[in-house]
């Protein structure tokens, strides 16, 4: 067990060390790069230059929210994996972020911020992700158990019905919401309200609090239904919670950055490579790792075709799509696949 804890705890530094590194390159790195030897005198001087304001009022919300997203993406594929004991699923097969994108483009389309003001695009994110979430387990809810084989079919025929749906709004809306719609869908940190990134930050860590309360839980599902229930786990209670966690986390994330490819699908699927299937390292590390891979991410965007930038969830599908053909294609020593 100690060895156990020590490897843990290095793997836990390790990643936080990931996460400060990566964020430290994002906060020098843009147009106007500021080296970091100066980052902790400008923040010490005070407002009232451009490099005070660049560093402060632009790039660390940003690194704030590409941390918080990553990490809740990251976090919500970890446990709809762990739940279907699949490492392929993740938010987008089971429809959440179809749902969540359909939330929100039916608020950009109907004026719905209008009347709610900022809040109306996390709420709006939330209410399509939980309506997936209810449509899912609803179908494929008998009355002793929840047919996961089936939910996964139905949450992928849901999700392409979501994403014909937020096709016919984008040939309804006008020309502004068509763009603004557009410009969301292929997935952005760039957002300037302050409200919103502290509701993403704040969000993503009581989700990541709540997923630890079943760690265990999720440990004994491993193991499968039958076996979790004689182990006294409630297995309906947890997979009820645990959804209602996962759409939150992918609502949540939705409404602020768009809809931004891979991060839940091919982070938890590595980090489980190096950590072990354990939960209680496993949640802690994709958190982790998933804050520092789209933080990077955003770098690269932001540098490709600098001074401009790329959508960071362009940069996420083209990495995120490499590292998953090649982990399909790496072979193990006894000839199997090692990724899956």
């Amino acid at each position: 067990m100690g060895r156990r804890l020590t490897s843990w705890l290095l793997i836990l530094s390790g990643l936080t060390g990931l996460c400060l590194a990566s964020g430290l390159l994002a906060l020098c790195t843009g147009s106007a790069g500021i080296p970091a030897a100066q980052v902790p005198e400008l923040v010490l001087a005070g407002p009232g230059s451009t490099a005070y304001s660049i560093l402060v009022d632009i790039r660390l919300p940003r690194i704030m929210l590409g941390m918080a997203v990553g990490g809740s993406l990251s976090l919500a594929g970890t446990l709809l994996q762990g739940m279907f004991r699949n490492p392929l699923v993740e938010p987008y097969t089971l429809g959440i972020s179809g749902g969540a994108s359909l939330g929100v483009c039916a608020n950009i389309l109907f004026q719905f911020h209008a009347v709610l003001g900022i809040l109306s695009y996390p709420l709006s994110g939330f209410a399509g992700a939980c309506i997936v979430i209810f449509l899912v387990y609803s179908l494929n809810r008998s009355s002793h158990h929840v047919r996961s084989n089936r939910m996964l079919l139905t949450g992928v025929m849901i999700s392409y019905v979501a994403s014909s749906l937020v096709m016919l709004l984008m040939a309804l809306a006008h020309s502004d919401d068509l763009s603004n719609i557009v410009l969301w869908i292929m997935g952005s940190l760039d957002e300037t309200h302050t409200a919103l990134i502290r509701i993403a930050c704040l969000g993503s860590l009581a989700g990541l609090a709540v997923s630890y309360l079943f760690s265990m839980d999720l440990n004994a599902l491993a193991l499968g239904d039958e076996e979790a229930a004689n182990l006294g786990v409630n297995t309906a209670r947890s997979k009820k919670v645990l959804f209602i966690t996962a759409s939150f986390l992918t609502g949540l994330s939705v409404s602020v950055a768009g809809i931004i490819m891979f991060v839940g699908l091919i982070v938890p699927h590595f980090i489980r490579m190096v950590t072990g299937p354990d939960h209680r390292i496993l949640l802690g590390a994709s958190f982790l790792a998933g804050a520092a891979f789209l933080t990077l991410s955003d770098v690269i965007a932001r540098m490709v075709i600098a001074p401009l930038e790329l959508p960071v969830g362009v940069i996420t599908g083209i990495i995120g799509g490499i590292l998953f053909i090649w982990a399909l294609t790496q072979k193990g020593r006894d000839g199997k696949q090692v990724a899956l």
